[in-house]
């Protein structure tokens, strides 16, 4: 059984993360990622029977992404993202937890004001515990929704 204070601690560094990227704060999510941090888009395309990866970097590798987006031809529309955790698996053996919640995104359109469903999918995150803290040591985003449109480079 997972404490409860444990599965908050959890919980909350699931949400906290969907936050500061609602918020383009790039810098608080980077900051509840531990140093060996991997982040991962993937969905399956039953067209070709195999998974594709959209995104696949380390943490520098995400550091170079949120300072390269200014000078991408990005959608500008805000996206907000709503996640549920489903189910916490502790392993104290490794101090780490596997984590798996589902997460709904909505995009508010610039022109017009008009929110729409864009995409749903799983986080699949590797949390790394100590005694005062919970990072994200590894998070992989399976998407179900495959068509995105163009222009879309921030991670979920």
């Amino acid at each position: 059984m997972v404490k409860t204070e444990r599965r908050y601690q959890i919980e909350e560094l699931v949400y906290r993360s969907c936050l500061a990227l609602d918020a383009k704060d790039w810098k608080s999510f980077l900051d509840l990622c531990d140093e060996q941090f991997h982040y991962t888009i993937a969905t399956f395309s039953p067209e070709i029977r195999k998974d594709m990866v959209w995104l696949d970097h380390d943490k520098q590798g995400m550091v170079t992404l949120f300072t390269n987006l200014p000078r991408h031809n990005s959608d500008h529309s805000p996206i907000t993202r709503h996640a549920t955790v489903y189910t916490v698996e502790v392993d104290e053996a490794t101090s780490e937890a596997n984590v798996v919640s589902a997460i709904q995104v909505f995009r508010t359109l610039l022109d017009g004001g008009a929110t729409e469903l864009f995409a749903v999918g799983r986080f699949h995150d590797t949390v790394k515990l100590t005694d005062s803290a919970a990072k994200l040591a590894r998070r992989v985003v399976r998407l179900e929704t495959r068509l995105l449109g163009y222009g879309y480079h921030v991670p979920f």
